[in-house]
């Protein structure tokens, strides 16, 4: 009885219902830690310098052959299913085997970039010190023994880690020196002989197309076309100069293959490398990663313009969303009457945060693009129809939809700041002679502020990893050029853009080798999520910097 009584008064306390409540708390950390690091691990894991083999192998035919590759993964297969698929095991009396699956590389020469190995076809693996791992602009990685390089038309075989150490720093000076002439003054170029070709369709439209201003525009063409001619050849000569040194590698089939310099981008040697060295490499290659630009349809570089475009469009959703959102819900709850009205926004602006998230891509592809895009093109930029230049799927775009998408959130979060604020400081503030306009820009607004950054920052972490509607407003594959550049207006915000989330899905499902994009699927989305967080934490900072600033107004 005293058990009972003792159980009962225990449960009347509510404290079975805490321990409830934190140990729930506690296993959601532990799954949210844990997620983030499985994805961290199988993402990072892909930058660090793995070992490369080499297998001498011979099947059940007695067919020899050489195999050079990293183990991607191993798994133990039934003997019995083995047999099923009619592989010739006989005598074997082992009941599983192990297979690995190498990746190969060496693309081009290779009919599979991955190939499984069965055990019992391998009759030695060795880990050659000399074998090097060459990344290429194209094709991937290539395995295989560096015979010598040619440098300047001298021939080296000897101390060829210093010598391509030289080579690479030349080669990789030469080509960004390219990529920066094609990207900086050649696009200019580009950029302004397209803006005098509008210039001069606009002009014909409106009848003002004189023979003096044919002449001012094609002297100005013609200049720039001279200037585009000197650049130009400047560029060959950098290519051409890349292209003077070279490497000659052995490669599995036992073929010697010579590369030009102009296409490789590094040379290791994984198996010979220490500790430090290879620490040393890992941090290199997630550098690359996050600096770098994509190639190989997405499979091969870096992200740089898929952090760069997520960014960029979260920072214009939240400029835009925020001041729509405190304006409503100052409107709301401040002004508006307690009527069926006020009530039915209420209703609608609650409901739209249950809308599914591609139903808004859809209206922002009709409304946005489509209807506002195209009037905009029809008033300010007849001269460039048919092509469309807001009329068509952009960051600007994608920025509103995201906006609507997150109106509610930050429209009641805001609300929420409000109501807890007492009245008796509007009160106060209206006796003192202020207006209620002024009241609610010094005391309100400043009191609710981090109410405020709180719905920004549930704002940006729903809008950040949206990919749905983006695929219909403004997200592409591969974006030429990034939405901000060294060209006038500077911010281009009618371009389409690239992004995390839907590199993500481009990589892992839209990708020709599975094998070869899964790695980058994790290495991206531990990105995405740290990207998150720090837009997160940065807005966490914010609010916690005007909660203590307006801390007094509180007293």
């Amino acid at each position: 009885m005293d058990k009972k009584s003792t159980m009962g008064k225990w449960f009347k306390s509510g404290a079975p219902w805490i321990w409830m409540t934190g140990g729930a708390v506690s296993l959601s950390l532990v799954a949210v830690l844990g997620l983030l690091l499985l994805i961290g691990w199988r993402g990072l894991v892909y930058f660090w310098p793995h070992p490369i083999y080499e297998w001498q192998l011979e099947d059940a035919s007695g067919n020899k052959s050489v195999l050079i590759g990293e183990i991607n993964d191993s798994e133990q297969v039934p003997v019995e299913r083995l047999r099923a698929a009619g592989l010739p095991l006989q005598g074997e009396e082992r009941e599983v085997l192990t297979r690995y699956l190498v990746k190969t590389g060496n693309r081009e020469f290779v009919d599979l970039d991955f190939r499984w190995v069965l055990e019992t076809d391998i009759k030695s693996r060795t880990l050659p010190v000399e074998m090097a791992m060459i990344e290429r602009t194209t094709n991937g990685n290539f395995y295989g023994y560096l015979v010598q390089a040619r440098e300047d038309g001298v021939v080296h075989e000897q101390d060829l880690h210093k010598v391509l150490k030289r080579m690479l720093a030349r080669s990789n000076g030469l080509s960004e020196q390219a990529n920066a002439l094609q990207k900086g003054p050649i696009g200019a170029i580009n950029y302004q002989l397209e803006k005098l070709r509008l210039k001069e369709r606009k002009a014909e439209l409106e009848n003002e197309l004189t023979d003096q201003l044919k002449a001012e525009l094609a002297s100005e063409r013609q200049a720039l076309n001279d200037r585009y001619q000197v650049l130009e050849q400047e560029l060959f000569s950098l290519r051409s100069q890349a292209d003077r040194d070279a490497i000659t590698v052995r490669d599995m089939r036992g073929e010697l293959v010579t590369m030009p310099m102009s296409k490789v981008l590094d040379v290791v040697w994984p198996n010979d490398m220490s500790l430090p060295a290879k620490v040393g490499h890992w941090f290199h290659q997630i550098g690359k990663f996050v600096t770098g630009e994509p190639r190989e349809a997405n499979t091969e570089g870096g992200v740089f313009p898929a952090i760069f475009g997520t960014v960029f469009m979260v920072i214009l959703m939240a400029i835009i969303v925020t001041p729509l959102g405190v304006v409503a819900a100052v409107y709301l709850h401040e002004y508006a009457g307690k009527n069926s009205l006020t009530k039915l926004i209420r209703i609608a602006v609650i409901n739209l945060a249950g809308v599914p998230s591609i139903v808004y891509g859809v209206f922002g592809l009709g409304f946005f693009v489509y209807t506002l895009g195209g009037s905009i093109d029809a008033l300010f930029y007849p001269e460039a129809l048919p092509s469309p230049t807001f009329g068509s799927p952009g960051v600007i775009w994608s920025a509103l939809t995201l906006a609507i998408l997150t109106l509610p959130v930050v429209i009641v979060s805001t609300e929420e700041g409000l109501a807890r604020i007492p009245s008796t400081i509007r009160q106060g503030s209206l006796a003192l002679g202020a207006t209620q306009a002024e009241t609610l820009w010094r005391i309100v607004l400043p009191m609710a502020s981090p109410a405020i950054m709180t719905g920004l920052i549930l704002a940006i972490a729903r809008a950040a990893g949206e990919v749905a509607p983006l695929m219909l407003v403004g997200v592409v594959k591969l974006a030429p050029t990034l939405p901000m550049d060294g060209n006038f207006p500077y911010l281009h915000v009618e371009r389409k853009f690239m992004h995390l989330g839907f590199h993500i899905y481009d990589v892992g499902f839209q990708s020709p080798n599975v094998e070869a994009a899964r790695p980058l699927v994790y290495a991206t989305s531990f990105l995405l999520v740290t990207v998150i967080v720090g837009l997160n934490l940065t807005a966490i900072g914010i609010r916690n910097h005007l909660r203590e600033k307006f801390r007094s107004l509180e007293h």
